[in-house]
């Protein structure tokens, strides 16, 4: 199979602003999570898709593949959609623009998923330990089924620890996700969901319709750039 991976990269994010192109030991975010992901030799292209002149010239001006797509999407998976419409492609993933410390080993147990036939649509997902964390909206919990399919994610605490009595583990999304082409056109098709747009959680629009995701469980990712405490944070890291 083909495999291409595209990294959605918006410059105006919501809680932080310009936070791709926010240095990171002498080195942009998002080249180094451009630069990671190609380091894991799983892809056949790898692609930055961007609506910013200023990320576009981050990449293409140190060797890096980058194209614009529109301003105005709900997601990043309509960004990336958009930008997988003409490429030849049997599994598509979608690497979130702030994760610079994409590895191998997850994104590999991620493609093998789709030696399954039935898997249209795949993710990752972290034990999340620290109770703070737990807690806090900005990190999207999963829960699962027997079969590792997602029953349902929320920026509240799920499962609710009403018996206390016993352990509880609790998952945190990684927004990396991997989709067969038709499956990720076909979520540009359908209007954003009731979920979806409550919670601000773009991947709640392929449970309402009906397509299961398949999670897999990965050791720790690093931290995703969502604030400027965590680039505090991954700057401890690296």
């Amino acid at each position: 199979m083909k495999f291409i991976a595209l990294i959605p990269a918006r410059y105006g994010a919501t809680r932080f602003k310009g936070k791709l192109m926010a240095e990171l030991k002498g080195k942009s975010v998002i080249r180094h999570t451009c630069d990671a992901t190609l380091a894991t030799g799983l892809f056949d292209e790898v692609i930055v898709a961007t609506d910013s002149d200023i990320i576009f010239n981050e990449i293409t001006t140190h060797g890096g593949k980058a194209v614009m797509t529109t301003g105005e999407h709900e997601s990043g998976t309509d960004r990336i959609a958009e930008a997988a419409q003409n490429l030849q492609a049997d599994v598509i993933v979608n690497v979130q623009g702030d994760t610079p410390f994409v590895k191998k080993e997850p994104l590999q147990k991620l493609l093998e998923q789709f030696e399954h036939p039935s898997v249209q649509v795949g993710s990752l997902m972290q034990v999340l330990n620290d109770e703070t964390m737990i807690a806090d909206p900005n990190y999207v919990k999963v829960c699962v089924d027997k079969h590792m399919n997602a029953l349902f994610f929320s920026r509240s605490v799920i499962p609710y620890p009403r018996n206390k009595a016993i352990p509880i583990v609790y998952y945190e999304h990684i927004g990396v996700y991997a989709f067969r082409k038709q499956a990720l056109i076909d979520f540009t098709t359908w209007p954003v969901s009731p979920l979806e747009d409550a919670e601000k959680v773009e991947c709640l629009r392929f449970l309402e319709n009906g397509v299961p995701i398949r999670m897999v469980v990965t050791d720790f990712m690093g931290v995703e750039i969502d604030t400027p405490e965590d680039l505090a944070r991954a700057e401890q890291l690296l």
